[in-house]
């Protein structure tokens, strides 16, 4: 770890204490490329309505749309906490090089946002999960795949 990781991960603290004082969770995100801040978030499930507004979801929406790309490469996402398996998701398919972390999430437990439970469950047989995500294959299923693959001037990802 680095001073300039200090210092990011600093900002990601006080951005979700921040975002408690305003009623929000509390969780924060920083991307920075190149020493530069290109993205900051706040999570916003509960203002916003919408469970996919975690803060590192945010802040990955925020710099993509900064930098006008969908690849984070040469980003770091720094975060408040320990991401989710969502986040950790989304930091993933956006391509960052890599995650920092302040508190753990045994921290996110004790304040009762536990997710031992989708970590257990991305680890088990899909048969088991309560709720069922079953395949439906249909005639035309893999239309959108062969259009994708036909269309010339497709954005590889």
């Amino acid at each position: 770890m680095t001073s300039d990781d200090e210092r990011w991960v600093s900002q990601a603290v006080a951005l979700a204490t921040a975002n408690v004082a305003d009623g929000g969770g509390p969780f924060g995100a920083v991307v920075v490329r190149a020493g530069v801040v290109i993205g900051t978030g706040q999570n916003r499930v509960t203002r916003d309505n919408d469970p996919t507004a975690h803060a590192e979801v945010q802040a990955i929406r925020a710099a993509c749309l900064a930098i006008e790309d969908f690849s984070l490469a040469g980003a770091t996402v720094y975060t408040s906490c320990e991401p989710c398996p969502m986040c950790l998701a989304a930091c993933l398919w956006a391509r960052v090089d890599r995650v920092v972390y302040a508190a753990d999430r045994a921290d996110a437990a004790h304040a009762g946002f536990d997710d031992s439970a989708f970590y257990d469950l991305l680890g088990s047989d899909p048969d088991t999960w309560s709720m069922p995500v079953r395949r439906h294959r249909i005639p035309s299923a893999s239309a959108p795949m062969e259009a994708w693959l036909a269309r010339p001037n497709r954005v590889e990802y």
